[in-house]
């Protein structure tokens, strides 16, 4: 999705400015997003979320499927909309994101120069006259703050789970078109060991407030049904 990400600057992108997202092709090859444990109520009612495991950083990271194969956005229709009521913010923040500045844990906004949404002509201006921030700097600024933070919390709601031993390996078999797929290498919530929790750690995972994304991810898995129901309508409209 990122092909030329720089840090955001008046002499660079003086004259820059910032069209709205009119079609998200940009994400077509992507079949999953990262998404916050913030996101799980809204987005499992669409996707289903699995977790990831970085054996290097030796964590794990929740995302949503919306693919059955690698390189495949089942969500993004040939016009480049996009086929659902929810859009994950890791998408909705295209072309900005934020990088760390190499200086005590503080980080500078950036750009994807590459982007088709970035121009010279038409969108809202990154500065104005005088090159001092537009509110187009502002507003991304703060939703970028706030997804960082959002990232800091799951990144501890993750790191929960591992260290309870929650995670189990997810193979659940699907049909695409007319074989049978098995989704891999991914983890989900294991819900036997949930409920065997003892009173006092399921009154801590209430503390943390993760009751609520840890059963929406649970029921979010049943979504694996939409994800073949959508395959096999693009594979009928390709014949």
């Amino acid at each position: 999705m990122f092909q030329q990400v720089v840090p955001v600057n008046k002499e660079r992108h003086a004259s820059k400015k910032i069209k709205d997202i009119a079609d998200f092709n940009f994400a077509s090859e992507f079949h999953i997003a990262y998404v916050t444990m913030h996101e799980f109520v809204r987005a499992a009612s669409i996707f289903p979320i699995v977790f990831l495991e970085d054996k290097i950083k030796d964590e794990f990271r929740p995302v949503a499927l919306m693919g059955l194969n690698a390189g495949e956005n089942l969500f993004v229709a040939a016009d480049g909309k996009w086929q659902s009521s929810y859009v994950p913010a890791i998408i909705r923040r295209y072309p900005f994101a934020l990088s760390p500045s190499g200086k005590d844990d503080q980080y500078v906004v950036c750009l994807d120069e590459a982007s088709d949404l970035v121009s010279d002509t038409d969108g809202a201006a990154l500065f104005d006259e005088q090159g001092d921030p537009t509110q187009v700097i502002e507003n991304v600024k703060r939703y970028l703050g706030e997804l960082q933070q959002m990232d800091f919390l799951t990144q501890g709601f993750c790191k929960f789970l591992a260290a309870n031993n929650m995670f189990t390996p997810l193979n659940m078999r699907v049909r695409d078109n007319d074989k049978v797929k098995n989704l891999s290498g991914c983890y989900v919530v294991n819900e036997e060991r949930l409920n065997n929790l003892s009173d006092d750690r399921f009154l801590e995972i209430k503390g943390k407030n993760y009751l609520a994304p840890l059963y929406a991810h649970l029921i979010s898995l049943a979504q694996t049904e939409r994800l073949v129901k959508l395959q096999d309508e693009k594979t009928a409209a390709a014949t």
